[in-house]
Protein backbone atom coordinates (compact mmCIF):
# COMPACT_ATOMS: atom_id res chain seq x y z
CA UNK A 1 0.00 0.00 0.00
CA UNK A 2 1.24 3.48 -0.91
CA UNK A 3 0.98 6.09 1.86
CA UNK A 4 0.97 9.87 1.63
CA UNK A 5 3.61 11.39 3.92
CA UNK A 6 3.05 15.05 2.98
CA UNK A 7 2.00 15.84 6.57
CA UNK A 8 5.65 15.44 7.62
CA UNK A 9 6.40 18.78 5.96
CA UNK A 10 5.16 20.64 9.07
CA UNK A 11 8.20 19.43 11.06
CA UNK A 12 11.58 21.18 11.07
CA UNK A 13 14.97 19.45 11.25
CA UNK A 14 15.21 20.64 14.86
CA UNK A 15 12.15 18.47 15.64
CA UNK A 16 12.53 15.50 13.34
CA UNK A 17 15.22 14.34 10.90
CA UNK A 18 13.55 12.53 8.01
CA UNK A 19 15.03 9.97 5.58
CA UNK A 20 13.04 8.31 2.78
CA UNK A 21 13.56 4.71 1.58
CA UNK A 22 16.06 4.09 4.37
CA UNK A 23 17.80 0.64 4.33
CA UNK A 24 17.01 -0.97 7.68
CA UNK A 25 20.05 -3.24 7.60
CA UNK A 26 21.95 -0.10 8.69
CA UNK A 27 19.86 0.11 11.86
CA UNK A 28 19.73 -3.46 13.23
CA UNK A 29 22.38 -5.53 14.98
CA UNK A 30 21.47 -8.44 12.64
CA UNK A 31 22.47 -6.24 9.64
CA UNK A 32 19.36 -7.54 7.88
CA UNK A 33 16.33 -5.71 6.49
CA UNK A 34 14.92 -3.96 3.43
CA UNK A 35 13.95 -0.31 3.14
CA UNK A 36 11.57 1.62 5.38
CA UNK A 37 9.27 4.03 3.56
CA UNK A 38 10.25 6.73 6.06
CA UNK A 39 12.86 6.66 8.85
CA UNK A 40 12.60 9.51 11.37
CA UNK A 41 14.82 10.54 14.24
CA UNK A 42 12.49 12.39 16.58
CA UNK A 43 14.26 14.83 18.90
CA UNK A 44 11.58 16.14 21.31
CA UNK A 45 8.58 14.76 23.23
CA UNK A 46 6.38 17.47 21.76
CA UNK A 47 7.28 16.42 18.21
CA UNK A 48 6.80 12.74 19.08
CA UNK A 49 3.33 13.29 20.51
CA UNK A 50 2.35 15.36 17.46
CA UNK A 51 3.78 12.78 15.04
CA UNK A 52 1.86 9.93 16.68
CA UNK A 53 -1.42 11.86 16.51
CA UNK A 54 -0.83 12.70 12.84
CA UNK A 55 0.03 9.08 11.99
CA UNK A 56 -3.24 7.96 13.54
CA UNK A 57 -5.22 10.71 11.83
CA UNK A 58 -3.74 9.78 8.44
CA UNK A 59 -3.90 6.01 9.15
CA UNK A 60 -0.14 5.61 8.74
CA UNK A 61 1.44 2.65 10.57
CA UNK A 62 4.47 3.48 12.71
CA UNK A 63 7.10 1.51 14.57
CA UNK A 64 9.51 2.60 17.32
CA UNK A 65 13.07 1.33 16.96
CA UNK A 66 15.88 1.55 19.49
CA UNK A 67 19.28 0.12 18.63
CA UNK A 68 17.57 -2.58 16.57
CA UNK A 69 19.27 -5.20 18.72
CA UNK A 70 16.31 -7.57 19.13
CA UNK A 71 14.75 -7.32 15.67
CA UNK A 72 14.55 -9.31 12.47
CA UNK A 73 13.26 -7.07 9.69
CA UNK A 74 11.79 -8.33 6.44
CA UNK A 75 13.87 -8.24 3.27
CA UNK A 76 10.89 -6.34 1.82
CA UNK A 77 11.33 -3.59 4.41
CA UNK A 78 8.73 -1.76 6.50
CA UNK A 79 5.72 0.15 5.24
CA UNK A 80 4.90 3.38 7.04
CA UNK A 81 7.17 5.27 9.41
CA UNK A 82 10.02 3.94 11.55
CA UNK A 83 10.73 6.21 14.52
CA UNK A 84 14.09 6.43 16.29
CA UNK A 85 14.23 8.52 19.46
CA UNK A 86 17.19 10.93 19.60
CA UNK A 87 17.79 14.46 20.82
CA UNK A 88 16.37 14.96 24.32
CA UNK A 89 15.54 11.23 24.44
CA UNK A 90 19.27 10.53 24.80
CA UNK A 91 19.75 12.76 27.83
CA UNK A 92 20.65 11.56 31.35
CA UNK A 93 20.62 13.33 34.70
CA UNK A 94 21.23 12.58 38.36
CA UNK A 95 17.99 13.74 40.00
CA UNK A 96 18.98 12.97 43.59
CA UNK A 97 21.16 10.55 45.46
CA UNK A 98 20.87 7.14 43.80
CA UNK A 99 18.33 8.18 41.15
CA UNK A 100 19.23 8.52 37.46
CA UNK A 101 16.66 9.72 34.93
CA UNK A 102 17.37 8.60 31.37
CA UNK A 103 15.70 9.31 28.07
CA UNK A 104 14.44 6.15 26.40
CA UNK A 105 16.74 6.63 23.40
CA UNK A 106 19.91 6.56 25.52
CA UNK A 107 22.16 3.57 24.86
CA UNK A 108 22.44 1.18 27.80
CA UNK A 109 26.23 1.35 27.46
CA UNK A 110 26.13 5.14 27.96
CA UNK A 111 23.91 4.81 31.02
CA UNK A 112 26.21 2.17 32.53
CA UNK A 113 29.18 4.51 32.03
CA UNK A 114 27.22 7.40 33.55
CA UNK A 115 26.33 5.29 36.59
CA UNK A 116 29.98 4.27 37.00
CA UNK A 117 31.07 7.92 36.81
CA UNK A 118 28.63 8.73 39.63
CA UNK A 119 29.64 5.69 41.73
CA UNK A 120 26.20 4.07 41.41
CA UNK A 121 25.77 0.31 41.28
CA UNK A 122 22.96 -1.86 39.92
CA UNK A 123 23.33 -1.52 36.18
CA UNK A 124 26.45 -3.66 35.81
CA UNK A 125 24.47 -6.58 34.36
CA UNK A 126 23.44 -4.35 31.42
CA UNK A 127 27.03 -3.54 30.44
CA UNK A 128 27.36 -5.00 26.96
CA UNK A 129 23.64 -5.33 26.20
CA UNK A 130 23.43 -3.56 22.80
CA UNK A 131 20.11 -1.80 23.29
CA UNK A 132 18.46 1.38 24.50
CA UNK A 133 16.89 2.23 27.85
CA UNK A 134 13.39 2.26 26.37
CA UNK A 135 13.76 -1.15 24.73
CA UNK A 136 15.25 -2.60 27.93
CA UNK A 137 12.32 -1.35 30.04
CA UNK A 138 9.80 -2.47 27.41
CA UNK A 139 11.00 -6.09 27.49
CA UNK A 140 12.47 -6.24 31.03
CA UNK A 141 15.92 -6.97 29.62
CA UNK A 142 18.25 -8.95 31.80
CA UNK A 143 21.53 -10.85 31.97
CA UNK A 144 23.79 -12.54 34.51
CA UNK A 145 21.20 -12.55 37.29
CA UNK A 146 20.04 -8.95 36.89
CA UNK A 147 16.90 -7.54 35.26
CA UNK A 148 15.38 -4.12 34.67
CA UNK A 149 12.67 -4.89 37.25
CA UNK A 150 15.36 -4.84 39.95
CA UNK A 151 16.32 -1.21 39.37
CA UNK A 152 13.48 0.62 37.57
CA UNK A 153 11.64 3.02 39.87
CA UNK A 154 9.25 4.63 37.36
CA UNK A 155 8.66 4.95 33.61
CA UNK A 156 7.16 7.86 31.68
CA UNK A 157 5.44 7.19 28.37
CA UNK A 158 3.23 8.64 25.65
CA UNK A 159 -0.07 6.81 25.25
CA UNK A 160 -1.88 6.02 22.00
CA UNK A 161 -3.49 9.48 22.04
CA UNK A 162 -0.20 11.35 22.37
CA UNK A 163 -0.66 12.13 26.08
CA UNK A 164 2.35 11.97 28.44
CA UNK A 165 1.77 9.70 31.46
CA UNK A 166 3.81 7.59 33.87
CA UNK A 167 3.81 4.28 35.73
CA UNK A 168 5.30 3.71 39.17
CA UNK A 169 7.36 0.64 39.96
CA UNK A 170 4.45 -1.53 41.18
CA UNK A 171 2.38 -0.71 38.06
CA UNK A 172 4.93 -1.94 35.53
CA UNK A 173 3.94 -5.65 35.69
CA UNK A 174 7.47 -6.87 34.98
CA UNK A 175 7.91 -10.58 34.24
CA UNK A 176 10.29 -12.62 32.11
CA UNK A 177 10.92 -10.46 29.00
CA UNK A 178 7.60 -8.68 29.47
CA UNK A 179 6.15 -5.52 31.01
CA UNK A 180 2.95 -3.48 31.01
CA UNK A 181 4.13 -2.04 27.66
CA UNK A 182 4.46 -5.35 25.81
CA UNK A 183 0.99 -5.50 24.27
CA UNK A 184 0.16 -1.80 24.23
CA UNK A 185 0.80 1.11 21.87
CA UNK A 186 2.58 3.11 24.57
CA UNK A 187 5.96 4.69 23.80
CA UNK A 188 8.50 4.86 26.63
CA UNK A 189 10.01 8.37 26.93
CA UNK A 190 11.97 8.30 30.24
CA UNK A 191 13.08 5.72 32.77
CA UNK A 192 14.01 6.43 36.40
CA UNK A 193 16.61 4.05 37.84
CA UNK A 194 17.15 3.61 41.57
CA UNK A 195 20.75 2.54 42.21
CA UNK A 196 23.06 2.07 45.18
CA UNK A 197 26.22 3.92 46.12
CA UNK A 198 29.36 1.86 45.70
CA UNK A 199 33.01 2.51 44.90
CA UNK A 200 33.96 2.99 41.26
CA UNK A 201 36.58 0.26 41.56
CA UNK A 202 33.97 -2.32 42.63
CA UNK A 203 31.58 -1.29 39.88
CA UNK A 204 34.28 -1.28 37.19
CA UNK A 205 35.54 -4.68 38.34
CA UNK A 206 32.04 -6.17 38.00
CA UNK A 207 31.53 -4.58 34.59
CA UNK A 208 34.86 -5.92 33.35
CA UNK A 209 34.05 -9.38 34.70
CA UNK A 210 30.71 -9.55 32.90
CA UNK A 211 32.11 -8.15 29.67
CA UNK A 212 34.83 -10.79 29.79
CA UNK A 213 32.15 -13.48 30.09
CA UNK A 214 30.24 -12.05 27.13
CA UNK A 215 33.32 -11.94 24.91
CA UNK A 216 34.40 -15.47 25.82
CA UNK A 217 30.97 -17.11 25.48
CA UNK A 218 29.01 -15.09 22.92
CA UNK A 219 29.64 -14.74 19.15
CA UNK A 220 30.07 -10.95 19.30
CA UNK A 221 32.22 -11.05 16.15
CA UNK A 222 29.13 -11.76 14.01
CA UNK A 223 25.89 -9.80 13.53
CA UNK A 224 23.01 -11.26 15.55
CA UNK A 225 19.99 -10.27 17.59
CA UNK A 226 21.38 -11.70 20.82
CA UNK A 227 19.71 -14.74 22.35
CA UNK A 228 17.31 -16.06 19.71
CA UNK A 229 15.00 -17.99 22.02
CA UNK A 230 13.41 -17.35 25.40
CA UNK A 231 14.40 -19.65 28.25
CA UNK A 232 11.87 -22.52 28.43
CA UNK A 233 10.72 -23.19 31.97
CA UNK A 234 13.01 -25.78 33.54
CA UNK A 235 15.48 -25.75 30.63
CA UNK A 236 18.12 -23.69 28.86
CA UNK A 237 17.47 -23.12 25.16
CA UNK A 238 21.16 -23.27 24.20
CA UNK A 239 21.63 -26.63 25.97
CA UNK A 240 18.57 -28.13 24.26
CA UNK A 241 19.74 -26.94 20.85
CA UNK A 242 23.25 -28.33 21.40
CA UNK A 243 21.92 -31.67 22.70
CA UNK A 244 19.88 -31.96 19.50
CA UNK A 245 23.07 -31.70 17.44
CA UNK A 246 22.12 -28.35 15.94
CA UNK A 247 25.23 -26.34 16.77
CA UNK A 248 26.60 -25.11 13.44
CA UNK A 249 23.39 -25.88 11.54
CA UNK A 250 22.79 -23.38 8.75
CA UNK A 251 20.33 -22.13 6.17
CA UNK A 252 21.80 -19.84 3.51
CA UNK A 253 23.95 -17.28 5.31
CA UNK A 254 22.36 -17.88 8.74
CA UNK A 255 23.97 -20.24 11.25
CA UNK A 256 23.44 -21.58 14.76
CA UNK A 257 26.60 -20.25 16.39
CA UNK A 258 29.37 -22.75 17.06
CA UNK A 259 30.40 -20.58 20.01
CA UNK A 260 26.96 -20.32 21.67
CA UNK A 261 24.06 -22.34 20.28
CA UNK A 262 21.52 -19.95 21.76
CA UNK A 263 22.55 -17.43 19.09
CA UNK A 264 21.63 -17.51 15.42
CA UNK A 265 24.18 -15.39 13.59
CA UNK A 266 24.42 -13.64 10.25
CA UNK A 267 27.48 -15.57 9.13
CA UNK A 268 27.51 -14.68 5.44
CA UNK A 269 25.07 -12.06 4.15
CA UNK A 270 22.03 -13.87 5.52
CA UNK A 271 18.56 -12.79 4.46
CA UNK A 272 15.54 -12.49 6.70
CA UNK A 273 14.16 -15.65 5.10
CA UNK A 274 17.40 -17.53 5.87
CA UNK A 275 17.06 -16.66 9.56
CA UNK A 276 13.32 -17.40 9.69
CA UNK A 277 13.80 -20.80 8.06
CA UNK A 278 16.67 -21.69 10.40
CA UNK A 279 14.58 -20.66 13.43
CA UNK A 280 11.71 -22.84 12.18
CA UNK A 281 14.08 -25.79 11.67
CA UNK A 282 15.60 -25.45 15.15
CA UNK A 283 12.16 -25.22 16.78
CA UNK A 284 10.94 -28.26 14.87
CA UNK A 285 13.97 -30.40 15.77
CA UNK A 286 14.00 -29.45 19.46
CA UNK A 287 10.30 -30.25 19.76
CA UNK A 288 10.74 -33.54 17.89
CA UNK A 289 13.73 -34.67 19.94
CA UNK A 290 13.00 -33.11 23.34
CA UNK A 291 9.27 -32.38 23.38
CA UNK A 292 10.01 -28.77 24.33
CA UNK A 293 8.53 -25.85 22.39
CA UNK A 294 10.91 -22.93 21.90
CA UNK A 295 9.60 -19.38 21.66
CA UNK A 296 11.48 -16.56 19.96
CA UNK A 297 12.95 -13.68 21.91
CA UNK A 298 13.61 -11.94 18.59
CA UNK A 299 10.80 -9.77 17.27
CA UNK A 300 9.83 -10.13 13.59
CA UNK A 301 8.96 -6.85 11.82
CA UNK A 302 7.40 -6.64 8.39
CA UNK A 303 7.71 -10.39 7.90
Amino acid sequence: MKYNFDFLNIFTNEDIEINLDEPMNKHTSFKIGGKADVYCEVKTKKALAELICLCKKNEIPYFIIGKGSNLLISDNGIRGIVIRLGGEFSEMSLTEDGLIRCGSGAALASVCSYALKNSLSGLEFAWGIPGTVGGAAYMNAGAYGGEMKDIVEAVSYIDENGILKSFKRDELNFSYRRSVFTDKEYIVTDVLFKLENKSQNEIREKMDELMGKRKSKQPLEYPSAGSTFKRPEGYFAAALIEECGLKGASVGGAEVSEKHSGFIINKNNATCEDVKNLIAYVKKEVYKQKGVELHCEVKFIGT
